[in-house]
């Protein structure tokens, strides 16, 4: 029997942050800064934070990532006292309410005061390469980390991004930064990966790193995608608002989901989950279906009768 694509790829036994991956994990978004590309200023004081992370809770998030500083292209760095007074209160309430939290966050002071507030998992832009001590902060303190690829700077990433083949360069430096991060005590089964779409990556880039995703799983580290709104959906199909990208960033995740992709960066959870109940259980009754014939071929079969020919 053939199975579907994403049961051939995906580490069905696997787990990351405490969570199993055995169905598609929700990390909902919560940006607490006034100029992310998508809901900049919508989240931006502590309660509207915590209760938008509340409600992504109540609809189907299993992590909430918390980010202080927007890094969509052209952005310019926050300071990093700002940055901690952004997250902290927002990380704590959500925390102490049971939530699995994440810092979105490249500074080692803003992981440490995350992790310090309740975060247990730290999503880097930079793989864990944009501050010297982001390495030792982790390892010593046995957070999970997402090592997102990104070529350049938000400042300037957009400004003629270059790749021989993209899905190729990028597993190659994801390997690389896997590497590192073991040599620095940080074990892999903490580890999840990123390929960063969008982030130094035009359109054709994106759209052949979304084609062969699967190309990542041999690295042995869940698969993140973060592809929710981005830009390139607003190209494919002419919606210029982010906020009119959900169709298409669903469209997305679907097809990522079928290479195996387990965790996804979303700002529309109800509908992004919606969409997987669904689509899993096609999934399932689709192999069902051919458990259930390939079950009644092999009992015809042991019950044929065998007949010598007559002499």
């Amino acid at each position: 029997m053939t199975k579907p694509a994403h049961e051939q790829t995906a580490n069905k036994s696997g787990h990351f942050a405490g969570l199993d991956l055995d169905r598609p994990i929700i990390m909902g978004i919560v940006n607490v800064t006034p100029d992310s590309f998508s809901d900049g200023g919508e989240a931006f004081r502590v309660n509207d934070a915590v209760g938008r992370g509340r409600a992504m809770r109540a609809v189907g998030a299993d992590i909430l990532d918390i980010g202080g500083e927007s890094t969509r292209p052209g952005a310019e760095p926050v300071p990093v006292a700002e940055e901690i007074r952004r997250v902290v209160p927002v990380i704590e309430a959500l925390a102490d309410g049971g939530a699995l939290v994440s810092i979105d966050s490249r500074r080692a002071a803003v992981m440490t005061a995350a992790l310090t507030a309740g975060a247990r998992i730290v999503n880097d832009v930079t793989a864990l390469s944009g501050d010297p001590t982001s390495l030792g902060v982790v390892a010593d303190s046995g957070a999970s980390v997402v090592l997102m690829h990104m070529q350049g700077v938000p400042q300037t990433m957009q400004k003629n991004p270059t790749y021989d083949v993209p899905s190729r360069d990028i597993r190659r430096y994801l390997a690389g930064r896997i590497a590192v991060c073991e040599a620095a005590g940080i074990a892999r089964e903490k580890i999840a990966i990123d390929p960063g779409v969008g982030f130094g990556k035009n359109l054709d880039h994106n759209l052949e790193l979304l084609a062969h995703l699967d190309v990542l799983h041999d690295l042995g580290c869940p698969i993140v995608l973060g592809a929710s709104r981005k830009r390139f959906i607003g190209r494919l199909s002419g919606a210029d608002d982010p906020q009119d990208r959900v169709a298409g960033s669903i469209a997305t995740a679907l097809a990522a989901r079928a290479l195996g992709v387990q965790i996804f960066r979303v700002h529309d959870v109800g509908e992004t989950k919606q969409a997987f109940d669904v689509w899993e259980a096609i999934q399932r009754g689709a192999i069902d279906v051919l458990d259930q014939s390939e079950r009644g071929q092999d009992r015809r079969q042991r019950n044929v009768t065998i007949r010598e020919p007559t002499p």
